[in-house]
């Protein structure tokens, strides 16, 4: 009988064990995206309260001479403190970005993808927190920034994860790896 079932192309019961003891493919990069995104996000939250708490109100720490401080600084803007009116706007902006990462998510299947997603996840979470619970208001609220590099803007890890993020999206992209694990040549 099972030759019989084998011939026709029905699985017998060997075969339906062997597909079922492999864990799918899917699943284990959606773990691996929110577990980056996870500790992205945990890490800006921490570093921010701990900014809030201890440096806030208070003079700049110098890490590296005029080169690098950290300094607390309450940004309701965007990049460089620009768009400081559009705060309702980048909150909607970060809000539509999480959902397209969490859709996306379904059909990932490579790992650096998984990273890449996750960081922007994490970092979108992490800035969108303070737009929803700092001060001034719900959806207004000034996201906490404390990297100062000399000559350059004041930034956070959520800024951080960001970026680096999307600097592995765009190395991914050029690499010719899709999401969904296939590689393409143009």
């Amino acid at each position: 009988m099972a030759e019989a079932e084998r011939i026709i192309g029905t699985p017998d019961v060997d075969d339906e064990a062997a597909a079922s003891a492999e864990p799918p493919k899917g699943k284990r990069k959606i773990a691996v995206l929110f577990a980056v995104a996870l500790v992205a996000y945990l890490l800006d939250l921490g570093s921010k309260l701990l900014v809030v708490a201890k440096l806030e109100h208070h003079e700049p720490i110098e890490i590296i001479g005029d080169w690098l401080k950290f300094e607390a600084v309450r940004n309701p803007g965007a990049a460089f403190g620009m768009g400081e009116a559009f705060t309702i706007i980048f909150t909607c902006i970060a809000a539509t970005v999480i959902v397209v990462i969490v859709r996306l998510a379904r059909k990932l299947y490579s790992g650096p993808w998984a990273v890449a997603l996750g960081l922007l996840l994490g970092g979108a979470l992490g800035n969108l927190t303070d737009r929803i619970f700092r001060s001034p208001g719900v959806f207004e609220g000034a996201v906490v920034d404390f990297i100062a590099p000399a000559h350059f803007a004041v930034f956070n890890l959520a800024d951080s994860a960001i970026v680096c993020g999307g600097v592995l999206i765009v190395l991914l992209s050029f690499k010719g790896l899709d999401p969904d694990g296939t590689v393409h040549k143009d």
